[in-house]
């Protein structure tokens, strides 16, 4: 069977956040950056929920791009930023290793450049490390329109499946009976999905009758997709 047809689950699944550092989101174009770190953030939280294997990536830190958001970092406080010298990833032996120790084969892929660094890491964990590579199209971000673009086309011709962060969370997820995860999921959705967040609190405040300020620990229905 074709891998690529089995969904993404919290047990086949590893995550790769590639130079989520300000002066490679300063470049960005193809997405307003606040939106940007939004759904990066968020695809991180979706992350630590589903005890996915993460690693975290960063290029030339103190010579040129900066420090990592410290929205992301405070996600993963225990995990160590692997720190290289190469534009693409995958030439550093620490990500290599990091990956191999995660034992899963299909990796979900944030970060910047779309048209550099995550292509050439991409094309590259493929061909060489035989890994099945799911880009997260809007947990990152290109130069231009046009190179995001081209870049997720390129990917794309390659081999590479192109998802989102919510499409990722929810798949994940899968099914509203799973409580272990629900309230944190839903809580994530009201924090980061715009008018699907919304959607919620109006279900939970003028459906269900919760009080308008109740807290978002408060649960009182599954809510579809």
């Amino acid at each position: 069977m074709n891998a690529k047809l089995e969904l993404l689950t919290p047990e086949n699944s590893q995550i790769i956040f590639i130079d989520h550092q300000p002066q490679m989101a300063f470049g960005v174009q193809s997405i307003d950056r606040q939106t940007l770190k939004n759904n990066t953030v968020a695809l991180a939280k979706a992350a630590k929920i589903f005890n996915i294997p993460t690693t975290l990536t960063t290029v030339e830190t103190e010579s040129f791009s900066g420090h990592t958001y410290p929205e992301l970092l405070s996600v993963f406080p225990e995990l160590p930023l692997l720190e290289r010298t190469s534009m693409n990833s995958w030439d550093d032996q620490k990500v290599r290793d990091a990956l191999k120790a995660n034992g899963r084969k299909k990796v979900v892929v944030s970060g910047l450049w779309t048209e550099v660094c995550n292509a050439m890491f991409a094309l590259s964990a493929m061909a060489e490390g035989g890994y099945e590579i799911y880009m997260v199209a809007d947990a990152s971000g290109g130069t231009t329109q046009d190179a995001h673009d081209y870049a997720m086309q390129r990917m794309a011709q390659a081999g590479v499946v192109p998802v989102t962060w919510q499409q990722v969370l929810l798949e994940w997820q899968r099914d509203w009976a799973r409580r272990d995860t629900y309230d944190a999921v839903i809580s994530l959705v009201q924090e980061h999905s715009g008018a699907y967040g919304m959607g919620v609190d109006y279900a939970y405040t003028l459906v269900h009758g919760a009080p308008e300020r109740a807290a978002h620990g408060e649960r009182l229905a599954p809510v579809p997709a």
